[in-house]
């Protein structure tokens, strides 16, 4: 059986794995993506959709990336080669590939965030449509996605307890608490019901659209973190007292949490103040027009409500790119074995040098958005469920490890999921991603 490398760091807590983790599943995915992706989605039937792809596969799915990252105490590549053999190398590259694209754009758009949380200050702009053109692309986002990019290989340098666990145990529960707040807020806005009926009543034709099951399950697998090798690498930091049903189902009951709560602010702010038709027709940027768009209607309420909205917004950016570098950062480390203080620099240079196309380009950001989120994490997460499935040898072993009596009952359901309905299901919905990118 693989073991750990003797050197190699491990989380120190259990809240501390908990939140990190959740940190990486928690963040753009859930308050930006999200919004946008329930937007053209018809609201409610993607969120529908979106909870039953989180539980039913994304749960699962984290729990077989947990297996593979903890048995093998390695990073994707070496994961994939230690438990399955070279043919699987390509899996455990794309496992690399996948979140160093993501980090590339995600950095970009927290460089939006940031420049949102100065404006709120000073008090937002009355042309939203137009600062958000001045601010998204060109000079100016390349700036502050640099800086961006600066905080995240700073973090990550200074390794898992010192660096990653400390700064999740302390983002993480603020991030909580200014959400709740916000929804407190929120509900209290005169017109806020037409935002909760379209995000909370589902259109049950869209609940069959095959387009929107596709987006629902991409969006699962994005905010989950898996498919892209966080989950791999951060449980390859765990030792065998961890209870891995247990934390899979942790991270994905913190994660759906703030997504939901995300959306209890974003739509009911929408619809109080007549902005529906801007996310009706929703673009990337649409909710960074709408949203500074109704605060500006609030007056200074809306500059204290708008710094609270875009620093939770930064935090979810921060704990999601801490993640996504740790992968590389743990990848080259494993594989190139450089030190770790090396291997962050220079997958942060990497990271910061793609991200300046997206950062010039709001076409290239979306296409790397398609194709990352779409494409790469849902063949990734088909690549994880097949190995721990059907190579792995004895993988109810790792499942049962540390288990505890309650979760102990839904292992032998897990391990169906992941060797039968998971594959078939992720092949499906791959099919008609691939399908509808060659049409």
């Amino acid at each position: 059986m693989p073991s750990v490398t003797p050197s190699r760091e491990f989380f120190a807590t259990r809240p501390g794995f908990v939140l990190a983790a959740a940190g990486s599943a928690v963040g753009l995915g859930n308050m930006w993506r999200f919004s946008y992706q329930a937007a053209e989605g018809g609201g409610a039937a993607f969120v529908v959709l979106y909870v039953m792809m989180t539980f039913l596969i994304g749960v699962p799915i984290m729990a077989s990336e947990f297996v593979i990252g903890r048995r093998s105490g390695r990073s994707p590549v070496g994961a994939y080669r230690s438990l399955g053999g070279a043919v699987w190398v390509p899996v455990g590259y794309l496992a690399v590939l996948a979140p160093l694209v993501i980090l590339a754009y995600f950095s970009v758009i927290s460089g939006w965030t940031l420049r949102y949380a100065i404006d709120a200050i000073s008090g937002f702009s009355a042309e939203p449509a137009l600062r958000f053109a001045e601010i998204s692309s060109g000079p100016s986002a390349v700036l502050y996605h640099l800086i961006l990019m600066g905080v995240t290989t700073a973090i990550v340098f200074r390794g898992i307890r010192k660096g990653i666990e400390r700064v999740s145990l302390i983002l993480m529960p603020v991030l909580l608490v200014l959400l709740i707040g916000l929804v407190a807020w929120a509900y209290s806005l005169p017109g806020s019901e037409q935002g909760y009926s379209f995000y909370l009543k589902p259109s049950f034709e869209s609940l069959a659209d095959p387009s929107v099951i596709k987006q629902a399950a991409a969006q699962a697998f994005l905010s989950l973190s898996v498919g892209m090798g966080v989950m791999i690498t951060y449980a390859s930091y765990l030792d065998h007292g961890h209870d891995l049903s247990q934390e899979a189902v942790s991270v994905s009951m913190f994660d759906f949490s703030v997504a939901f709560l995300g959306g209890l602010v974003v739509f009911p702010v929408i619809f109080a103040l007549g902005l529906s038709g801007e996310v009706g027709a929703s673009t990337i940027g649409a909710l960074f027009i709408s949203i500074p768009a109704a605060f500006v209607e609030m007056g200074i309420v809306g500059q204290v409500v708008g710094l609270i909205f875009f620093f939770a917004l930064l935090v979810a950016g921060l704990t999601s790119s801490i993640s996504l570098l740790e992968v590389v950062v743990a990848s080259f480390m494993d594989e190139v074995k450089l030190s770790r203080g090396k291997s962050a620099l220079i997958a942060g240079a990497i990271a910061a040098a793609v991200g300046i196309m997206p950062a010039n380009s709001q076409s290239a950001l979306g296409i790397m958005d398609k194709v990352a989120s779409e494409i790469f994490v849902v063949a990734g997460a088909l690549g994880s469920v097949l190995l721990a499935g059907w190579v792995l040898k004895d993988p109810l072993s790792e499942l049962r490890t540390g288990v505890s009596s309650f979760f102990a009952r839904i292992v032998p359901g897990l391990m169906f999921v992941i060797r039968y309905l998971a594959p078939a299901f992720i092949a499906i919905i791959l099919w008609f991603t691939v399908r509808d990118a060659i049409a």
